[in-house]
């Protein structure tokens, strides 16, 4: 059976010629590439200098006397040079610009001993500062770099993109979702604490009153206001974990009064309000009537 290329040449014979030069698509690549920024992918380079391989063993003619070597490399080479090009998104202008400003760069560091500064390189040009600013930023906006590329601070370390490009201040949607339900159970929780811990919690961290202002105001010592806001924040931080551990409510017979109350104030806080109203909402405001440890001035 004749193959698609060379009369004569057996697709048998095509097949064992491109296997026997795979590893010259790795050379050539490895010569290539050093020309290419990071970002340009070296298996996608392998990728089309191996169809440039199939391409000149099914284009080879061995009646010419050239090597299938020489002549494989060059179709190799121009099936990479082609496979970029297709990929760079900036027109061909952008690059003869890129390579004009790199020779007059090079040949003024040649001659001055150091690296040229922007109005030694516009003189070279033969234009103004500001027209060179605008070549060099004509330039700049063509350069695209991976996330991954390695860059470099003040202080050595080694960075990517993603750790200089990074918003530290942003808050990861996971992040922003897990703590609207927090809030949310938060809220929910302190108005479901019995009467004078919800005011005690209220009126020392919302409103800012002092432990000797509550006990005024509810006609109690300041110990019991100690003792009312510790079980308050008790209550809170078992009703809260409740919502986030899946364990059994201890509201069965055998447990102890105080196991059952917080088992259903527990339960309670998880039934207040739908997991669509605790993602949406996104405050910490409560409702709380104003000077609401008023009513409350003198219990016991």
């Amino acid at each position: 059976m004749k193959g698609n290329g060379t009369m004569g040449t057996t697709e048998a014979e095509l097949n064992a010629r491109i296997e026997a030069n795979l590893q010259l698509v790795k050379h050539v690549v490895f010569q290539v590439a050093v020309h290419f920024p990071r970002h340009v992918d070296r298996e996608e380079l392998v990728r089309a200098g191996a169809l440039g391989l199939v391409e000149a063993a099914r284009r080879y003619d061995e009646s010419r006397g050239v090597p299938f070597e020489r002549f494989a490399a060059q179709r190799i080479r121009g099936a990479i040079l082609d496979s970029v090009r297709a990929a760079d998104w900036a027109p061909r202008s952008v690059r003869l610009l890129a390579r004009r400003l790199e020779a007059t760069e090079q040949q003024l560091a040649t001659q001055l001993g150091r690296v040229p500064n922007n109005e030694e390189m516009a003189a070279s040009l033969g234009i103004t500062r500001q027209e060179l600013n605008k070549l060099q930023d004509r330039l700049f906006r063509s350069v695209v770099l991976a996330l991954d590329h390695e860059t470099s601070d003040d202080t050595d370390e080694d960075l990517t993109l993603v750790d200089i490009l990074q918003d530290r201040s942003a808050v990861e949607p996971s992040d922003e979702l897990e703590l609207r339900e927090l809030h949310a159970y938060l809220r929910d929780a302190v108005g479901l604490l019995p009467e004078r811990q919800r005011f005690v919690i209220v009126g020392y961290f919302l409103e800012g009153k002092t432990s000797q202002e509550l006990a005024r105001f509810l006609g109690v010592t300041e110990s019991r206001i100690s003792q009312l806001r510790s079980e308050a924040l008790r209550n809170l931080k078992l009703g809260i974990e409740a919502q986030f551990e899946d364990r059994a409510a201890e509201d069965h017979p055998a447990a102890g009064r105080v196991a059952r109350r917080q088992a259903a104030y527990a339960a309670s806080v998880g039934d207040a309000s739908n997991w669509k109203n605790r993602l949406s909402r996104w405050d910490t405001d409560y409702d709380v009537p104003e000077e609401p440890l008023l009513p409350l001035a003198g219990r016991h």
